[in-house]
């Protein structure tokens, strides 16, 4: 016997290690082949991911940067309604200056905000570089606003970008919007942003020394560059910018002149985007460069280039090489796909029993039989007894919620949070007077029928069964899923269950058994629902004064006169949610126990149909509060 097991776990090894072996010395053979026979492939899928790259990194900087300056717009166009209406100006220069100080602390983008009058007052403030908030209320243009570089502007002008702005503190772009009053012209809204705000976006943009981001504005301009300090070539152009891109310094820009466009980059062009090669100091780069308008009085050109000293040689002599790698490659994948078939049929049969987990019908999982592949073996035993683990937790964790986290992302989507939910809450009419007569076994029986009734009504319309509560029940709708009809949802439940009921007391009456009476109580509200609880012991259900609220209507169902078969309750904010709600009846504003204020409380038809255009139901006899 012993002798039997030490031969099989020998076995197991053996296979085991012939099995890794054959895989890794064909892998091995194939990549060898590839690399060897290949190598320069690689250039030309390099080109492949360059290009998905050029379009990925080109947008990113473009988006930065249009969302920086659309901050500036939504900025003055929000403020200059209240020119307009003459909530500020100059004749409250005061008041002016404060909400401008205002606006400008709470935009980031914005270095300087003044308004110019049409006789050439300027008032406005200026954050300069330390964070500190200057104001301006004189003649002398702030930074970023020379008088004669603004654009002009009609009194029906959009945003306006003008010229950028060379001052002693730095270069500034800035866009203006008219300020109207009956038609006419009394103002200008100017917003500026310095240069150094957008140098933090360009330089956030590189991605190491073999790139450079830059950005040329006013035709042949370099503004921005990301190596200013410390260039591809050596050297630094941090004192020459603004200036030309021919002699700024930087070898690789003064180059664009003699750059050859790279065909291969066809995807990249189609989006706006040239890609080409250039030489500078005998190095090769690839360069890429986008038109953005809109923020200026001319186009702006972003880019950036990449040093590759070998790329474009290399992607000329593909061709001959390819073909053997590639039959290499055909003849390594067969032999791997025909040896993992050999392998994997175990995992086929594992596969289709995982996905019976995965939906959770455990009922159909069928065991993993054993293997004598020792990995596998191991596999089987581990999914077998996981399976035996779910069983046991299913029993106490309804399947729908399992189901739904799942589904939705477990610990992330089961994480606590408030919510707006309807909750559900029933209770049996004198359930204690009618189980005093019972068996415990009997009780059981009783109440698992009637639990059953109640899930199988909650889960038809996709709701959460949180708990059972003596011989009632608290569900609740809107998580861990959101459904705008949560309310809607809830409601038709109650009314499902109330048919349920009916029909088995109609049975039971048959049959000579007691028969159930039940309570609901429906609010909406926000609550909080999610994990609660501590350490091992936790539970996916929902607390907070919503939970008590349903309680609290169910328990008011005790003031009906009568014994109904079923009562419902539901609050006003439930009912409000209910568009086409026809058979309902206000009770009146009650006082609910634990509750400081009054509650509109409804009373529901449990057996109405949701679009009937039946009659409105008979006068409710429960009393409303005074």
């Amino acid at each position: 016997m012993k002798e039997d097991k030490r031969s099989r776990q020998r076995i197991k090894l053996t296979l085991t290690t012939i099995v890794g072996l054959s895989f890794g010395a064909f892998v091995a053979v194939a990549i060898g082949l590839v690399l060897a026979l290949s190598v320069s492939a690689n250039f030309k899928n390099t080109f492949s991911l360059l290009n998905d790259k050029t379009i990925l990194s080109t947008q990113a900087l473009e988006t930065q940067l249009r969302t920086h300056f659309s901050s500036i717009e939504n900025a003055i166009v929000g403020l200059k309604p209240y020119f307009d209406n003459g909530t500020i100006g100059f004749e409250r220069p005061e008041r002016t200056l404060e909400d401008l100080t205002i606006a400008l602390k709470s935009n980031s983008d914005i270095t300087t905000l003044a308004v110019t009058g049409t006789d050439g007052r300027r008032i406005g403030v200026y954050r300069a570089p330390n964070g500190k908030i200057w104001r301006i209320n004189s003649d002398a243009p702030p930074p970023g606003m020379t008088s004669h570089e603004l654009p002009e502007l009609a009194s029906d002008s959009p945003p306006t970008w003008g010229a950028l702005v060379k001052h002693e503190v730095g270069l500034f772009a800035n866009v203006s919007v008219p300020l109207t009053r009956n038609g006419a012209i009394i103002g200008t809204l100017t917003a500026a942003t310095s240069m150094e705000e957008l140098g933090r976006i360009v330089s956030a943009q590189d991605e190491g020394v073999d790139n450079t981001v830059f950005i040329i504005a006013d035709g042949d301009q370099v503004v921005l560059h990301s190596d200013s300090e410390s260039l591809q070539t050596g050297g630094s152009i941090k004192d020459n910018i603004p200036g030309s891109w021919l002699n700024v310094g930087d070898p690789v820009l003064a180059a664009i002149a003699t750059e050859e466009k790279l065909e291969e980059f066809k995807k990249a062009a189609d989006l706006g985007i040239d890609v080409s090669f250039v030489t500078a100091n005998d190095d090769e780069y690839i360069m890429m460069k986008a038109l953005l308008d809109g923020f200026s009085d001319k186009p702006w050109t972003v880019g950036q280039y990449y040093l590759g000293t070998t790329v474009s040689r290399e992607v000329r002599r593909l061709a001959g090489s390819m073909f053997v790698g590639f039959g290499a490659l055909v003849v390594s994948v067969l032999i791997a796909f025909w040896m993992g078939r050999r392998v994997a049929r175990p995992l086929k049969y594992l596969a289709l029993q995982s996905k019976r987990v995965g939906t959770l019908s455990l009922s159909e999982v069928e065991p993993l039989p054993r293997s004598r592949v020792a990995e596998i073996d191991q596999v089987a035993l581990a999914f077998n007894s996981m399976v035996e683990g779910l069983k046991a937790m299913n029993t106490y964790v309804p399947r729908s919620l399992f189901i739904k986290l799942m589904r939705l992302g477990g610990g992330q989507a089961a994480e606590a949070r408030e919510a707006e939910l309807t909750i559900l809450f029933t209770d049996i009419v004198g359930f204690t007077a009618l189980s005093e007569h019972l068996s415990a076994e009997k009780t059981a029986g009783l109440l698992n029928d009637h639990f059953a009734i109640l899930v199988e009504a909650v889960e038809a319309e996709g709701g959460t069964v949180d708990k059972f509560l003596g011989d009632g029940m608290l569900a609740f709708w809107g998580a861990p899923d959101a459904r705008p009809d949560h309310a809607e949802a809830a409601v038709r439940t109650a009314r499902r269950i109330a048919g349920a009921l009916h029909e088995a007391n109609q049975k039971a009456e048959r049959e000579g058994r007691p028969q159930m009476f039940l309570r609901i109580g429906i609010h909406t509200g926000e609550a909080v629902v999610g994990n609660v609880g501590a350490l091992d012991r936790w539970n996916y259900t929902v607390v907070g004064d919503t939970v008590n609220a349903a309680e609290r209507l169910q328990t008011l169902g005790k003031e009906v006169p009568g014994t109904p078969e079923v009562t419902i309750l539901a609050s006003a904010d439930t009912v409000a949610q209910l568009p086409r709600e026809r058979h309902q009846r206000a009770v009146g504003a009650h006082h609910l126990r634990g509750r400081s204020g009054r509650m509109e409380v409804y009373w529901l038809d449990p057996f109405a149909v949701a679009d009937s255009q039946k009659e409105e139901p008979q006068e409710l006899p429960v009393s409303a509060a005074e």
